[in-house]
């Protein structure tokens, strides 16, 4: 199961309105659809970036106005276009020639965002290779078809990827975006008034924003200094990677002896309740190294050992190789950062239950929480 500290993520909003107070967070609701973090967030003040009609409608559902959303997915299904017409989601993003036809053909009066290609070349998780046309070579084209089809371009958006350690990428991304602004009021679309500086920040315990902010709000200093211009971002595992920590539970091991080792030491397989088609499905899919502990810490030596998955299925392994204190069955493994891009990939393959949620938060923040609810009902 998982706990959930809603303080977590109330200090997180507060820290990101602190660092980047001209930057308005629209919470990447594809990294944790969970919705007590939606409803946190949206009684926070945060937006949405939805990227599928489920996502609009999971987040209309609990009472957020459509146009808290951007539809941020560059290559939508058609369906998908229509039901966000029909329910008020009017700005959508697009990277290509047939995106435009398509959304001409079905919503002509979008509020549309040009989304570039301006990858970190250290990109833990690079996006440039599926979205985001060259900001060079394409994007002026674009920008002229769509004024020739009569649609709106009201803005530019772009994704640097997640996990970059080199935050000087947003600085070259926000020039290309100023560029395409003076480009686009010369071709037609003189109401450009929205920048998007897409996901990517980090959330786990221990990383910061802080660097990626000063450089954020250098260049929005330099390049987009009229206030006029909103500023928007959408943070995903920010948000959500450091709010949730996973306990799992030691239910088999098994002793096996290392023969490779010249001592041949003892070697430890534990089997715990969640896995790779579970939780741990961040390990294959979102690049992500975990670590645990042991809920009750004994000061045993630590020995050689391994972690796997419940299932049936050879590959459903946690930890290849770590050392832990000896673990008798029933004791629980503790799991940290464990809120990003894991719950919402979960499945309950082989019979194995996708893990519960549950809450908690510091009594002073329930005052808090009520009002804001209060005002977002």
């Amino acid at each position: 199961f998982y706990v959930m500290d809603v303080g977590e993520v109330v200090a997180r909003y507060q820290h990101w309105r602190d660092l980047m107070p001209r930057v308005e967070p629209f919470y990447a609701v594809k990294c944790n659809d969970d919705k007590v973090l939606v409803r946190v967030l949206a009684a926070l003040g945060s937006n949405f970036d939805c990227a599928s009609k489920g996502e609009i409608e999971l987040v209309t559902s609990l009472g957020v106005s459509p146009d808290r959303i951007i539809f941020a997915n560059p290559a939508k299904m058609s369906s998908h276009i229509r039901y966000a017409s029909a329910v008020g989601v009017d700005t959508m993003t697009f990277d290509s020639e047939t995106e435009l036809m398509k959304i001409k053909q079905i919503m002509p009066h979008a509020k549309l965002v040009i989304r570039i290609r301006c990858d970190a070349a250290d990109a833990q998780c690079p996006l440039g290779i599926k979205f985001g046309c060259d900001p060079v070579s394409e994007a002026p084209r674009l920008l002229k078809l769509a004024a020739v089809l009569g649609l709106d371009v009201v803005g530019v958006s772009f994704h640097v990827g997640s996990g970059a350690q080199d935050s000087s990428v947003y600085a070259r991304a926000i020039e290309y975006c100023h560029a395409l602004f003076s480009l686009g009021a010369c071709v037609g679309h003189a109401g450009m008034a929205l920048l998007d500086l897409g996901g990517g920040f980090p959330g786990n315990s221990g990383t910061s924003i802080v660097d990626a902010s000063k450089v954020i709000n250098e260049a929005l200093a330099r390049f987009f200094p009229d206030p006029s211009v909103r500023v928007i971002a959408e943070p995903g595992r920010y948000f959500a990677a450091a709010a949730y920590t996973l306990a799992t539970m030691v239910h088999s091991k098994r002793e096996v002896v290392n023969k490779e080792d010249p001592e041949h030491e003892t070697h430890t397989m534990y089997f715990v309740n969640d896995g790779v088609y579970g939780s741990f499905n961040c390990i294959l899919y979102d690049h992500q190294t975990v670590y645990t502990h042991p809920l009750y810490p004994s000061s045993e030596k630590q020995v050689p050992c391994s972690v796997w998955g419940p299932t049936c299925d050879g590959l459903d392994c946690v930890l290849p190789a770590a050392r832990l204190p000896a673990l008798a069955l029933g004791e629980w493994l503790v799991w940290r950062d464990m809120g990003a891009y894991t719950l919402p990939v979960a499945s309950p393959f082989n019979g194995y239950p996708v893990p519960s949620v549950r809450y908690v938060m510091a009594d002073k923040l329930r005052p808090l929480l009520k009002e804001l609810s209060q005002l977002l009902e």
